[in-house]
C-alpha cells in the first residue's frame, strides 16, 4: 500500500499541491501560503524536491519558519495545520492550508510592501485589480446590475469573433477608460459570462462556454 506522501508526490505539483526542498526565505513561503489561502486551499510538502525526490527537512527550524511566515509575513495571518511523516528515513512536513474566508491575504515583500497572490495550476500569481474587485463583489451584500451599452455589446461581439481579449485591447478598441473597462469585465465575470485566464506575462478573457451555450439556445 502506497504511503500517503508517495501518493501526493505522484500527483505532481498542481493548484492545491506544492513541493519545497527547504524553507530558507519567509517572504517566499508567505507568497505560497497566501496564494493557497486566497484560492482553493492546498498542501505544501516540505522536504520534497521539485522533481518529487525526497530530501527531508533538515531541522525543526523549517517548521518555525513556516509558522513565522504565516503569522508575521501574511496579512491577515494564514491559518494552517501540520503533519510530520517519516518515509525512507526522511522527515517530510505536510503543511495544510485551508481556503480562507478572510481573503484577500497579502504577503510581505523584502521592501516591506504587501502584495496579494493567488494560485493558478502550479504557479503563484499577483492578484490584479480586476480579480480583487471580483472578490470584493463576490463577498458583498449587493447583486450585480449590468446595463448593455455599446461597450458591453462590443465586448461580446469581439469575443464571438476573436475568442479572447485583453484589458488594454478592450479599452483601446471600445474607446473607454480603464476604470469603465475593468467595471464591465468584473460584472461579466460575476455573472459567469466571462472566464479570466492567467499566464506569466498576460491576463486575458474569454466567453464562459456555458454562457455561450445558453446564448445559442
Amino acid at each position: 500500500m502506497l504511503h500517503h506522501i508517495t501518493k501526493l508526490i505522484e500527483e505532481g505539483e498542481h493548484q492545491r499541491l506544492d513541493f519545497k526542498f527547504e524553507i530558507a526565505d519567509t517572504n517566499k513561503i508567505a507568497r505560497t501560503l497566501v496564494a493557497f489561502a486566497n484560492t482553493d486551499g492546498g498542501r505544501l510538502l516540505v522536504g520534497v524536491k521539485d522533481n518529487g525526490a525526497l530530501a527531508g527537512v533538515r531541522s525543526e527550524e523549517e517548521y518555525y519558519m513556516v509558522e513565522g511566515a504565516a503569522k508575521m509575513c501574511c496579512r491577515p495571518p494564514v491559518g494552517f495545520t501540520v503533519k510530520e511523516w517519516n518515509l525512507n528515513k526522511k522527515t517530510i512536513l505536510e503543511i495544510i492550508i485551508p481556503k480562507s474566508s478572510l481573503r484577500p491575504h497579502f504577503a510581505k515583500q523584502k521592501d516591506d510592501t504587501w502584495i496579494a497572490y493567488h494560485r493558478v495550476k502550479d504557479q503563484n500569481f499577483i492578484v490584479n485589480r480586476i480579480l480583487m474587485r471580483v472578490w470584493k463583489n463576490e463577498d458583498g451584500p449587493t447583486g450585480v446590475y449590468l446595463k448593455f451599452t455599446d461597450a458591453e455589446r462590443f465586448l461580446l461581439d469581439d469575443l464571438e469573433k476573436n475568442e479572447t481579449i485583453t484589458l488594454s485591447k478592450f479599452m483601446r478598441n471600445a474607446g473607454i477608460s480603464r476604470n469603465k473597462a475593468e467595471s464591465i469585465l468584473v460584472k461579466f465575470i460575476l455573472l459567469k459570462m466571462l472566464d479570466m485566464h492567467f499566464t506569466e506575462n498576460l491576463t486575458y478573457f474569454s466567453l464562459n462556454p456555458s454562457a455561450r451555450l445558453s446564448e445559442n439556445h
